[in-house]
């Protein structure tokens, strides 16, 4: 249907096109029939104000005839930019688009179709897994209306297909610590994210069960788990044609597969979708809360963070005590323990154990705390964070 609306535009500027090309080239060559019968009707022995006439009558034929050139040559050129500028526009695609080639449309329209199951939400949308027909298990993200946000219609439609470009661009990206997008199914005014199954759900997930006594989590599993975060960013830092921004990592957006091996998902999409699909979190590097200013370092500002949840196993979304009072945040209370010689009490009681983990923690708190400095200047790239943490360990 579009493509048909497409050639029909078409064929309407180019038989606009051709009308002002015949009414140009007929105008002109009337300007001069004009000029030259008035030349050729003058007579030889004509009076000072016949011969004044005949000039301004040969003047006023010349300026109509340039100005009337002028016109078709401008109406042309706004005709084409509109044409190309039409035609680049990228189209809003229907229907399932794949990437996986153990993927196809016909078995995703049936897997949405017989139901889905949750299992959990967040801001930008709700997670489900989904086992498709030939019994492969992939983890869709629904994100949330693109409409309804008091953006007009063309807004909408302008967003959507900056959604899809961006989508296009990361199912093109591959690193082993990245979630891989294997296809999306445009919906209405609703978009779906299918991606690879991870058994171990999301770092939140797993923190949770943590804090609860539910699982335990060795220094260990947590080291690589900062060190494979680091990894992904490093890749969209550095390794890609064109530097790609996380824009909200946080532990729902870090997923781990069935060996603890963390995936980043959701690369970019946060600055795609409305603001009002998105919200500040404790995670927000302060430059980006305050003046929406975002650049790679708060990336590492918010991996700080984590790397801070990893190492205390606390709750940031909790206020934290310094001096007796309450309100402060993780990052506060990090700097404040070095500043006291007292920064040992951070550490997660439960995974303290041999000496040179220890001694390895400590370490990683100072990087956490240099990772959270106010200034981005002050703070690591992700390519010297991923010497720094490999330091501590042999991966």
């Amino acid at each position: 249907m579009e493509q048909r609306g497409r050639k029909r535009y078409c064929n309407t500027v180019h038989l606009l096109l051709f009308i002002f090309l015949v009414f140009s080239s007929r105008t002109s060559a009337s300007c001069r029939r004009r000029a030259v019968k008035h030349l050729s009707t003058a007579p030889p022995s004509s009076t000072p104000l016949e011969s004044k006439i005949t000039s301004k009558v040969i003047v006023v034929s010349i300026v109509s005839g340039v100005l009337t050139g002028l016109v078709s040559a401008l109406a042309l050129a706004f005709l084409v930019r509109s044409t190309v500028k039409y035609l680049k526009q990228t189209p809003i695609l229907k229907g399932p688009v794949v990437f996986s080639p153990k993927i196809t449309p016909k078995s995703l329209h049936a897997a949405l179709a017989n139901g889905i199951q949750l299992l959990g939400s967040d801001p930008n949308g709700k997670y489900y897994k989904m086992v498709l027909d030939n019994g492969l298990v992939v983890a869709v993200k629904r994100l949330g209306s693109l409409e309804g946000n008091g953006g007009s219609p063309e807004a909408t439609k302008s967003v959507k297909r900056r959604l899809q470009k961006e989508l296009e661009l990361l199912a093109g990206l591959r690193d082993r610590n990245l979630m891989s997008l294997r296809a999306y199914v445009r919906e209405s005014d609703e978009f779906s994210l299918v991606y690879d199954y991870m058994p171990n759900g999301s770092l939140e997930d797993v923190m949770t069960k943590v804090r609860a006594q539910e699982l335990e989590l060795g220094w260990e599993i947590r080291l690589r788990v900062a060190v494979g975060i680091v990894k992904g960013l490093q890749y969209l830092h550095f390794s890609c044609e064109q530097q790609i921004l996380h824009y909200n990592l946080k532990p729902t957006n870090v997923m781990l597969d069935s060996e603890f091996e963390p995936r980043l998902a959701d690369c970019g999409l946060a600055k795609i979708i409305p603001a009002s699909h998105t919200s500040v979190s404790c995670y927000s590097a302060p430059e980006s809360s305050q003046t929406n200013r975002y650049t790679d370092k708060s990336d590492v500002f918010s991996f700080g963070m984590i790397l801070g949840v990893l190492l205390t196993g606390r709750d940031p979304t909790l206020p934290f005590s310094i001096e007796g009072a309450s309100g402060g945040s993780l990052g506060q209370w990090l700097k404040h323990l070095q500043q006291t010689g007292e920064v040992r009490e951070a550490l997660d009681k439960s995974i303290l154990g041999e000496e040179v983990e220890e001694d390895e923690m400590l370490m990683a708190l100072r990087i956490t705390i240099i990772c959270l400095s106010d200034f981005p200047a002050d703070r690591p790239s992700s390519d010297e964070l991923v010497h720094m943490l490999t330091q501590l360990h042999s991966f």
